[in-house]
């Protein structure tokens, strides 16, 4: 019923002018448009996203939004650069190396954004 309609990922944010301003400095990511006191929404290449005010923000401890990397490294220095900092797991199945797991063709890294929410960012996918 649902598999050919589009779907929004939701991003909670304590600080929606902070969120806003983090992933637009980060990630080069500038909103689609303004929802008022609501939040903003963002067109992203096979996604739609919408940042929005909630006092739950960063509580989540998984993955909310992946971004495709094709040059994993290249992309966490550029990011590393504006001050973004990655995430080390050593974890049953998930160990990572300078912010890097390593599944053979598949690379993968974890970032927090500026409301503590987990972003991963993929070689290989």
């Amino acid at each position: 019923m649902f598999a050919n309609r589009k779907a929004t990922a939701m991003i909670p944010a304590k600080d929606v002018k902070r969120a806003t301003k983090w992933y637009d400095e980060k990630l080069g990511i500038k909103p689609a448009s303004q929802m008022g006191e609501m939040g903003v929404t963002y067109d992203l290449v096979g996604v739609k996203a919408f940042l929005y005010e909630s006092a739950y923000a960063g509580t989540a401890e998984h993955t909310i939004l992946t971004f495709d990397c094709p040059d994993l490294l290249a992309d966490m220095t550029e990011l590393r650069k504006k001050g973004v900092s990655f995430i080390d797991y050593d974890l049953p199945g998930i160990r990572t190396d300078n912010g890097v797991a390593d599944f053979g063709d598949l690379k993968n890294a974890w970032a927090k954004d500026s409301e503590g929410n987990i972003l991963a960012f993929v070689q290989g996918m």
